[in-house]
């Protein structure tokens, strides 16, 4: 039982979690292409984004693991990102660090959702890495492809985002 759910339940409402945050990321993301803040749309996308990494902590789990570095790492870039966005104003370098740390934990969101495909899909699995102690190298082709095309997509949207982003100033009433 986590949080007074069944582990299956609770797993069910983190990937429920997860996948709103990818969504809500993709259109933050495209928003910052077109140097547009879209205010609701980062609020819900970083609520879920923290929620991910939240809920993500509450497995069971013994000793330190990819995942929980995954996770510290991720929590690392929020931080920072909703620092820069909500305490920082974007200010300065803070507009790129903000743009930089929310793609770089999108990323790692879709990085998660690419290892968990090939490990749970019945159409990927078979195709699934071998994993080993630790960060083994993966051995199938497949997925060492859709990983690095998720990373090459996102350091070039990040990049882009990055250089187009520059939203006006906040409007004062």
């Amino acid at each position: 039982m986590i949080a007074g759910l069944s582990i299956q339940t609770f797993t069910t409402l983190h990937v429920i979690i997860s996948l709103i945050a990818i969504v809500t990321s993709f259109v933050v993301m495209f928003g910052m292409l077109a140097s547009n803040k879209l205010p609701g749309w980062t609020a819900v996308c970083l609520f879920f984004t923290v929620l991910t990494t939240v809920t993500g902590f509450m497995f069971p789990f013994a000793g330190f693991t990819p995942a929980i570095g995954t996770g510290v790492v991720s929590s690392v870039l929020l931080i920072l990102a909703l620092v820069g966005l909500y305490i920082k104003k974007l200010a300065g370098s803070w507009r790129w660090i903000y743009v930089v740390t929310a793609v770089a934990a999108f990323w790692f969101n879709v990085f998660v959702l690419i290892v968990q495909s090939f490990e749970k899909v019945k159409l990927l699995n078979p195709a699934a890495p071998m994993v080993g102690p630790p960060f083994a190298e993966p051995t199938n082709t497949h997925f060492a492809i859709a990983q690095g095309v998720a990373l090459v997509f996102f350091v070039v949207m990040g990049f882009l985002a990055a250089r187009k982003f520059r939203p006006g100033p906040p409007l004062s009433f």
